[in-house]
């Protein structure tokens, strides 16, 4: 089974920045549509950002465009998130998600399109 690995959490200050990661043994995951979710404590699973299947554009949420960039790189099979700029309220478990098949862009926002899952990797951001 297909298994997705994320790195690069942990506690910030507000204002400060965080680089995300996202690697699979699958050598075709930079090609799928892919994406970015987040769940905060008590809260539902939310997108984040995300990629249609064979597309370098990505798509934000309206809570973090501007202040994240989402990016693929197919010569690594990565998929990444910088965020900048982070406020409390960007504090959840993020994780990094592979899309069943070839979703039309506002599936890209439901989490149940997703096929596979990473573990999750925390990002706290607190003074």
């Amino acid at each position: 089974q297909v298994q997705l690995v994320e790195s690069g959490g942990g506690l910030v200050q507000p204002g400060g920045s965080l680089k995300l990661s996202c690697t699979s043994s699958d050598r075709t995951f930079t090609t799928s549509a892919l994406g970015w979710f987040r769940q905060g404590l008590g809260k539902e699973r939310e997108f984040v950002a995300g990629f249609k299947r064979g597309q370098n554009n990505a798509y934000y949420s309206g809570s973090v465009k501007g202040r994240f960039t989402a990016s693929r790189d197919v010569s690594k099979n990565t998929l990444s998130l910088q965020m900048n700029s982070l406020k409390p309220e960007d504090t959840a478990l993020y994780y990094c998600a592979r899309y069943r098949g070839s979703p039309i862009l506002s599936a890209l926002w439901v989490a149940e399109t997703v096929d596979t899952w990473g573990q999750g990797t925390q990002v706290t951001v607190s003074s």
